[in-house]
C-alpha cells in the first residue's frame, strides 16, 4: 500500500463494554492498512467505556442510548472516508482484514463492498457451563454482518443507513435492502474477524426481540410478491 491509499473510516459502536473494548480498539489499530480513521460512537455506556476509548488515538463521540443502529449511523455521520468498515465492540478483527478486502477493490474496480469469513470462539472467561448452552461452531463461517464488510462509502449511501427501530438485526436488514439494491458484492474466502460469544451477547440478552429476523424475512418475500404480481399481472 501506498501513501495514497484511500481513507477507511472504521466505526465501532459501544455500550458498556469495557471488557472487551480496548481488544477491539487495538485490532483496529494493528491494521496492515495504512490509511485508518477510527471513531468510536459510545451509546450512553455507564462503565469505563468511554474512558478506555479515549486512551487512544481516535475520533471519540458521546450519545445517549439509541441502539446499535443509531450509533453506527452517527458514525457514518462523522466519518470523512471514501470507504466505510464497522466493528462490533466485542469482536476482533485479523490484522490484514482491511488489506486483504482493499486488494479485492483494486482488482475488480466495479466490485461495491468486500465481505469475508468469520470464526467465533468462546471468550476466555466463560465457564464450563454456558460452553455447553452455547453452541460455538468450529468452522469458519461466510459472514455477510457488518463487521466482515468494506464498502465504498457511495455504496452504502446508495441502499441507506441502518434501521433504528431494530433491536437485534440491523444487519439483516440492511443487507437485505441491499440485496434489493443489487450491491454488486464477493465474499473472500479468508478469516478476516473473531466474533466473541459470551454473556452478554446481543443475541442472547435480547432474545425477545428474536422475532425480528422473521418479520424482516417475511417482508422481503411479500415484497418480492408484489413486484413479480406488477411484472407478470396474467401469471
Amino acid at each position: 500500500m501506498t501513501q495514497n491509499s484511500p481513507l477507511i473510516s472504521v466505526i465501532i459502536p459501544c455500550y458498556n463494554r469495557d471488557r472487551y473494548l480496548a481488544e477491539a480498539i487495538e485490532s483496529v489499530l494493528n491494521q496492515t492498512y495504512p490509511s485508518i480513521e477510527l471513531i468510536v460512537i459510545d451509546d450512553g455506556s455507564s462503565d469505563r467505556s468511554g474512558e478506555i476509548a479515549q486512551s487512544y488515538p481516535l475520533k471519540y463521540h458521546y450519545q445517549t442510548n439509541g441502539g446499535i443502529g443509531a450509533a453506527r449511523n452517527a458514525g457514518i455521520a462523522l466519518a470523512n472516508g471514501k470507504f466505510l468498515a464497522f466493528l462490533d465492540s466485542d469482536d476482533i478483527w485479523v490484522k490484514d482484514k482491511l488489506a486483504k478486502q482493499m486488494a479485492v477493490f483494486i482488482a475488480n474496480p466495479d466490485i461495491e463492498a468486500v465481505f469475508g469469513h468469520a470464526q467465533n470462539f468462546y471468550s476466555p472467561e466463560l465457564d464450563e457451563n454456558f460452553r455447553s448452552r452455547i453452541r460455538c461452531p468450529e468452522k469458519p463461517i461466510a459472514a455477510h454482518l457488518s463487521t466482515a464488510m468494506l464498502i465504498k462509502r457511495s455504496a452504502f449511501l446508495r441502499v441507506g443507513n441502518f434501521n433504528t427501530n431494530l433491536k437485534t438485526s440491523p444487519d439483516i436488514s440492511w443487507y437485505i435492502w441491499a440485496m434489493e439494491h443489487q450491491l454488486q458484492q464477493i465474499t473472500i474466502p479468508d478469516v478476516i474477524y473473531y466474533r466473541r460469544l459470551h454473556e452478554s451477547n446481543n443475541g442472547i440478552t435480547e432474545r425477545q426481540y428474536a422475532n425480528e429476523r422473521l418479520h424482516l424475512i417475511k417482508a422481503k418475500l411479500d415484497r418480492q410478491r408484489t413486484k413479480q404480481r406488477l411484472l407478470n399481472p396474467e401469471s
